[in-house]
This record gives C-alpha cells, structure tokens and sequence, in this order.
C-alpha cells in the first residue's frame, strides 16, 4: 500500500468510525422514543435496556453505514479540498480517481459486509430485540403509589393511601376496593394506618392495616343478581393481612423461536421458501376461481336457450316465457356471484400483497447494501468539488440526499406492496435514480469542476439570457 492511500484511509476512516456512532445514537434514540411508553415504569434494570438497546443497534446498523459513509466521505475529501492536499495531488500527476480508489475499495468490501450483516445477523438480532420487546410489554408497571390517588395495577383491587411516609413502608388513610369476587366493589376496606412490604424474593407483597372496617354487600338472598343486595355488611378489625402474588410484575422470557415466522426474522433462504409457496398457493387459487364460480350459473344452463351457439335455432314464439320468480333466481344468483367474486379476489389479493411484502424483505438486503456504495459515489466526488470539511456544509448536504434516498425508498416500497410497480423496480427505484447522479458528480469532479460556486451558476444564467434573447 502507498504512503498515499495510507493518508487517504487515515483521513477516512476516523470520521467514518466517528459518523457511525452518531448516526447509530441518532436512529436508536429515535428507537427509545418510539418504545419509550413501554419501557418506563417497569423496573426493568440495566441489563435489560443494555440489551434490548445492543440488539436494535445491530438491527439499526444496515441504514446507520450508508449515511455514516456519505458523511464521512464528504468530510474527508472537502477537509482535503480545503487544505489544497487535494490541489497538491494533481499537481504532482495523480488523477482524481487515482486518488479516491483507496476509499473505493473500502466501499466495495463495506458494501458486502453490509449485505452478509444484513442476511444473517440482523435476522437474529431481530428475533432477540422484539422477543425481548414482547415481554417488555406483558410485564406490569411496578407498583407506585401515589399519594390521593388510586393504583389499579395490584391484581383484583384498587388501592388509595392518603400519605406516604419515607420509610417507603408506612401508609395512612387507606382505601382498598376488593373485587376478586368477580361482582364489582362489592368489598371495601377502610384502615387508619398499614404497612407494606413484599417477601420471599419480592413474589409476594404484604399489606398490613391497622384499626379499620371492611365494608361488604349483603347478596345471601340472591347471590347471583349483580348489583342487587339487601345491605351492608359491616366488620371491624384492628389488624388484617393481605398477600398479593407479584408474579405478573415480573418479567418472564419467553422462547423466541416463538416469533421466528416473521418476515423480519428470517434470511434470504427462508424468505425465499415462504414466496414460493404464496406464489403456489396464489397459482392454485387462481386456477380454482373458474370451477368454483361455474356452479352459480347452472341455473341459466339449464335453460333451453343456454347454448348461444344454437341461439338461431329458436323461434321467439318458442321460447319459455320469463317469470317473476325465473327473475328473482336470476337477481340471487347474481348477488351470490358478486358476493362469491368478492371474497375471493379480496383473499387473493391478501396472498399477494403478504407476497410482495416477503419479496420487498429480500430486495431490502440487497438495496440497502448497495446504497453504500451509492453514498459513496455521491458523497466522495461532491466533497472534493465544495472543497469544505468539517461538520457544516457535508452535514446538510448529507442529511438532505439521505432523506431523498429514504423517500424514495419507502415511496418505491408502496408501489411494490401495493402491487402498483413490480416489487423490484421498486425496491431498486431509490438506488437506481441516485446512481447518475453520483456518476455526475464525478465526472464534475474529475474535470474540476466549479459546480457549488456563484460565478458558476452565474455564467449559466447568462448563456440562458443570450439564449434567449436571440
């Protein structure tokens, strides 16, 4: 390796690592805060979030490398833009391409490493992150009382304190409505004062209260009416125990091959089973649609004048007359047809768009790791021609051709899903459309080209005054 691509890869590969993390933080924030309501009042842990967090960053990396790429390589070439390293370059009779063939390489090898990340650790991760998600969402919140306020979250009962004391154990003024009977706040227990603890390993907790009453309804007459009671009945006490099972607020695993039928979870191989066999069962259906309809219209076939071949050979003095219930068997079988036709091109339809969507998840592993090698082309040439480095002008041009690209792409995805344009040309629409454009911006750039400066577009204006003048 020359001192020369030493210098280029030296200069790349710093803000590439650099861009990475921060593209990864920005998209796995952006992750939290869609999950955050989820997440919060649980008690999860550390090593929970750490988890869950280590496994959509590996989900999140396929769309982190080619903004972090195209950044990057803005960075690099607009800093040796701007130092003239690039001018000293030439001049010394090293053309550009020369010059940029070590970054090239290194967006070829990324390009693949980012197709095999994609077809076989994102699939994994995937599975680990919404298994992980799954039970996230079935654990209870953890119990928090508030003061003047009820908390439902205890299993079969509502409780209410009036205050808590720090000790984090003592309670005053309580208000619990028993329901476990299955017959509404039948019960009610009123206590001055309690205590609240859990035991064994925080299984179980203990609610002890002091000097109170329990207020139930009287239903011995009739104990399946609800709502209905002939009283009240009343009981004081100076100690009562309650012992509630925490098992729901704890956070179970469940076995994550549980989720593994989804698309997202599944690589080329798999993803390509299950759209053989859609594409099978949508052949199938299609060749049933002929036979299965054929049977509504035995009514008309049994008529004398069915076969229209022979149509001549009646007279219309001969044919059957019409009646009204010939018309009414008419109008139902038509009914039944529309209705019959419906549900089956709508169920084939179904078929066909859970298709497409596997299909979609295939092209995705491709095009997202070829868009690598895109932001690479658009990204290296436009930094040498705005001769700028550093986190100004390459952040915005950045950001805003990667919101082109991503437009694009969930634009050419709902074409595909919805069958509008084949899924491929969809799926490849993005990275297709980009594609001259980087060729452009290197051939701009190859001949020096002044394509970001005033006197640039200022002489363009100027051909079109003349132009149109004469």
């Amino acid at each position: 390796m020359k001192k020369l691509d030493k210098l280029i890869l030296t200069s790349f590969i710093g803000p590439f690592v650099l861009t990475f993390a921060v593209v990864e933080f920005i998209l796995l924030l952006q992750v939290i805060l869609k999950y955050l309501d989820d997440l919060i009042g649980k008690d999860l842990g550390a090593g929970v979030i750490a988890e869950l967090l280590f496994y959509f960053s590996l989900n999140l990396a396929p769309m982190a490398f080619p903004l972090a790429i195209l950044l990057s390589s803005l960075i690099t070439f607009g800093n040796l833009g701007e130092h003239h390293e690039l001018t000293a370059i030439k001049t010394s009779g090293i053309s550009l391409i020369r010059t940029l063939r070590p970054v090239f390489f290194f967006a070829v090898l990324l390009t693949i490493a980012a197709f095999f990340f994609h077809n076989t650790i994102v699939p994994k991760a995937n599975l680990k992150a919404y298994s992980l998600m799954w039970d996230i969402r079935q654990k209870k919140p953890s119990l928090d009382l508030k003061e003047g306020s009820f908390y439902n979250g205890l299993p079969n009962r509502s409780i209410r304190v009036g205050k808590k004391f720090p000790d984090g154990q003592t309670l005053k003024d309580i208000m619990i409505y028993d329901h476990s009977n299955g017959q509404g706040n039948a019960i009610v227990m009123l206590a001055d004062s309690g205590k609240m603890y859990t035991q064994f390993n925080d299984q179980y907790l203990v609610l002890e209260m002091f000097n109170g009453k329990t207020f139930a309804e009287d239903r011995s007459n009739n104990p399946n009416a609800y709502g209905q009671s002939s009283g009240y009945l009343r009981q004081a006490f100076s100690k009562n125990k309650i012992v509630v099972n925490l098992s729901s607020f704890q956070m179970t695993r469940t076995n994550s091959q549980w989720f593994s039928e989804n698309k997202m979870m599944k690589n080329i191989n798999q993803l390509s089973q299950v759209t053989d066999s859609l594409q099978k069962q949508i052949s199938t259906e299609t060749k049933l649609l002929e036979p299965n309809v054929r049977p509504f219209y035995s009514y008309f076939a049994s008529k004398p004048y069915a076969d229209s071949s022979n149509i001549k050979n009646y007279k219309l003095a001969a044919l059957p007359a019409v009646t009204v219930d010939d018309v009414r068997t008419a109008a139902n079988a038509a009914r039944n047809v529309k209705s019959f036709t419906s549900s089956y091109t709508s169920r084939l339809a179904t078929i066909k768009r859970e298709r497409n969507n596997y299909e979609i998840e295939i092209y995705r592993k491709f095009t997202q790791a070829f868009a690598c090698f895109i932001m690479f082309l658009i990204g290296a040439p436009l930094g040498a021609i705005i001769r700028k480095g550093g986190l100004g002008m390459p952040v915005i041009i950045s950001i805003a051709f990667f919101i082109v690209y991503y437009v694009m792409s969930i634009l050419g995805e709902k074409w595909g899903r919805e069958g509008v344009a084949p899924v491929a040309l969809g799926m490849w629409a993005a990275n297709l459309i980009l594609l001259p454009v980087g060729i452009f911006f290197l051939y701009q750039a190859r001949n020096d080209s002044s394509l970001l400066e005033v006197d640039f577009w200022r002489k363009i204006a100027a051909r079109f005054k003349r132009a149109k003048v004469a």
